[in-house]
């Protein structure tokens, strides 16, 4: 179940991304169309910082209940 809500989350966090890309590259023909095209884009990734702290959280609310054990290099080795 985490895996998958990290998964989700992950692609979530590309997608917002991605979408900033597309605001930031699209071409607009006015000045008030590169201002719409500034706050999509400054909303997109305020998003993506939001989504990007609550997988942090949520891993970190994960880990100090028991739902997921770290693994990896033994320390001290």
């Amino acid at each position: 179940m985490i895996k998958v809500l990290v998964a989700v989350a992950f692609l979530a966090i590309v997608g917002s991304l991605g979408s900033a890309l597309f605001f930031m590259m699209r071409t607009g023909k006015d000045d008030q169309g590169d201002k719409r095209r500034g706050d999509n884009m400054a909303r997109a990734l305020a998003l993506r910082i939001g989504l990007s702290v609550l997988l942090f959280v949520c891993i970190l609310v994960a880990w100090k209940l028991g739902w997921i054990q770290p693994t990896g290099i033994p320390v001290g080795k």
